[in-house]
């Protein structure tokens, strides 16, 4: 018996109804969650990136005689200054929460081999103490002759802990995985490549600047914390290229001089003057205590910091340097003496 056709379009009526209510039932439902929970919106920035524009940041710390933080000043209490020219200011703010990019970078050097141990305990209790892995990053870069990336920049604290506990001694050769950290040229009228067993410093430092902390466009502080007795026996660079380095990729420098004194012994000279002239600071621990000291004494100036950000009146895009001047100009706080730390200036963009 052939179906009557009446019965079929009130049968297809009847589910054509059914689907648009549950049709209309859902995209209500869908607009009313919408509408109590909105996407979330990404977080508002306060300070600015360097790239394409003037916009320079600086950040920069202040102490008092007895070295301790001065964490409540205001924008008019200090003025700035390029080239001696007075600059105004778009940024100044605390900056603590600011994500931190740290590059441990080790020297495995013979000379280390006694002190080594002790580097890699107080270097894990900073990390445990400092990084917060939902937003800063660090990389472990042991150096001899060349730098190696054993573990690049993440987030991974059990990853940077396993990679800091397998750094060891470069003795008779080095013992890590990762290859050697190119980018310095050698050729006819060149400087020799580094030979096994010897110390190149500076390079390390140029290229963790540039290839591992410079490439990065996100708002972080960046830093190296640079561990070694400051003998460089082989770089094919100088000192002042390699702070030229760290200056453009914007990293501050902690250089904590160790090593065994039955050597060449620690050059403080060199140290010191690299750090400071990126806006850090040196440190020349004698007993293990010291050594944890001073990585304490890099967690609280990270934790002080300001930050400022300003639009240079000079808008030559020369890739000359620009020095920079940070004064108290607040008369009242101009007599405490008050020391301010900060790297001393920029290479400008070149067209």
């Amino acid at each position: 018996m052939r179906p009557v056709r009446g019965n079929q379009f009130t049968i297809l009526n009847l589910q054509f109804s059914i689907f648009n209510a549950f049709l209309i039932s859902a995209t209500a439902l869908a607009l009313t969650i919408f509408a109590q929970d909105p996407a979330p919106k990404p977080p508002q920035e306060v300070d600015v990136i360097r790239t394409e524009t003037d916009l320079t940041n600086l950040l920069f710390t202040v102490t008092d005689r007895n070295n301790r933080y001065i964490t409540n000043l205001l924008q008019d209490d200090i003025r700035v200054l390029e080239d001696g020219v007075p600059q105004t200011l778009f940024t100044f703010q605390r900056e603590t929460a600011r994500p931190l990019s740290i590059a441990f970078l080790i020297d495995v050097s013979i000379s280390e081999e006694r002190t080594l141990p002790d580097e890699k305990a107080a270097a894990r209790t900073f990390i445990e103490k400092v990084i917060r892995s939902e937003k800063d990053q660090a990389a472990i870069i042991p150096f001899e002759g060349y730098a190696h990336v054993e573990q690049p920049l993440t987030r991974d604290v059990l990853r940077i802990y396993r990679a800091l506990e397998a750094v060891e001694v470069a003795f008779p050769a080095y013992t890590g995985t990762a290859p050697p950290l190119g980018g310095i040229q050698s050729g006819p009228g060149t400087i020799a490549p580094p030979r096994e067993g010897s110390t190149a410093i500076w390079e390390a430092v140029a290229l963790t600047s540039r290839n591992i902390l410079g490439r990065s466009f996100t708002q972080r502080r960046r830093a190296i914390i640079l561990l070694t007795d400051g003998q460089d026996t082989s770089s094919r660079i100088n000192r002042a290229t390699a702070i030229d380095q760290a200056i453009e990729a914007e990293t501050v420098i902690y250089a904590i001089g160790i090593g065994d004194k039955h050597y060449e012994g620690i050059n403080k000279d060199a140290l010191t003057h690299l750090a400071e002239k990126t806006g850090g600071r040196a440190f020349f621990p004698k007993k293990e205590t010291d050594l944890a000291a001073a990585f304490q004494e890099i967690e609280q100036e990270l934790r002080s910091q300001y930050l400022l950000a300003y639009s240079s009146t000079n808008k030559t895009h020369d890739g000359k340097f620009r020095s920079m001047t940070i004064e108290i100009a607040n008369p009242s706080l101009a007599r405490e003496k008050w020391k301010l730390r900060y790297r001393p200036g920029y290479f400008a963009k070149k067209d």
